[in-house]
């Protein structure tokens, strides 16, 4: 029988929303595949990519193919590439590590990023201040690409008034990020936009709902939740930009299933689309 192992290891914490729509979109399409393939879903811990780097050498099945994201470490990347030395088809998914040739499914992280700076310089051309950044940490590609493009789009199209202040890195752990923001709001007054680029939107919240009167600063977050919906309702949040974890489920499996010759069609190649959404088209 064949099988196909899907650590959604994103080794990041299952209970994040991002993961846990991915999981359950990896158990919806499973149930409607051919019984001969099966689909296992695996969490690791993010912060030992030993245990991770384990997990992808001993999976404790026979394995035919890998859809995987995973911190980059030396250890993890040693193992992607002895998998797919040995014939596996390797799919990292969400954010890249490793070799650039690896099929990979995303979203164009950097265009996110740009799209976020191109959104709040235009919704605050008449206000001046500073921005400030907050993502994981340098461990993800996907959010050091966010960084980069937010960054790129401010120092290529300057608005007299703005100033790209500083990252956080909050590790995904709201408190850990609400604590940072909380700090660097109150070091520098002056700020008048948040870009979240991770995954710990609560932590954000929490700040500015405490700290800022509603609408004081732009907020700029992703992935598209019940509670983000509630905060651009509120106007607490002003823009979400969701990476569609359901279509990168799809395409990761396609692509692996079209390797292994369970589908003949061709599996498109380009970035996922994202989408920016507002307190108008939740």
């Amino acid at each position: 029988m064949w099988k196909l192992s899907l650590p959604s290891q994103a080794t990041v914490h299952p209970h994040r929303i991002f993961f846990r729509r991915l999981a359950s979109a990896f158990q919806r399409i499973s149930e409607s595949l051919d019984p001969c393939i099966r689909v296992h879903r695996t969490f690791a811990d993010e912060n030992d990519p030993m245990s991770v780097a384990r997990r992808i050498a001993s999976p404790g099945f026979r394995r035919m193919g890998l859809i995987i994201v995973a911190p980059d470490h030396p250890e993890v990347r040693a193992k992607l590439r002895a998998a797919k030395d040995a014939g596996e088809v390797i799919v990292q998914i969400v954010s890249r590590i490793g070799d650039q040739d690896d099929l990979f499914v995303g979203i164009d992280n950097y265009a996110a990023g740009r799209m976020a700076g191109q959104l709040m310089t235009r919704m605050l051309s008449s206000r001046q201040g500073r921005f400030v950044g907050l993502c994981h940490s340098g461990a993800y590609q996907v959010h050091r690409e966010r960084i980069r493009g937010f960054s790129a789009y401010l120092a290529s199209n300057a608005h007299e008034g703005h100033v790209f202040s500083r990252v956080l890195f909050g590790l995904d752990q709201d408190l850990r990020s609400a604590e940072l923001l909380q700090d660097a709001l109150t070091e520098d007054p002056g700020t008048v936009g948040v870009y979240n680029a991770g995954g710990a939107n609560e932590g954000v919240a929490s700040v500015l709902e405490r700290m800022t009167p509603r609408g004081s600063i732009m907020w700029v977050g992703h992935e598209l939740t019940e509670a983000s919906r509630g905060w651009l309702r509120s106007g607490l949040m002003d823009v979400v930009l969701d990476q569609a974890p359901e279509a990168q489920a799809r395409r990761s499996l396609d692509l692996v299933l079209r390797r292994l010759g369970f589908i003949s069609a061709e599996v498109r190649a380009e970035p996922i689309r994202f989408y920016a959404i507002t307190s108008e088209n939740i």
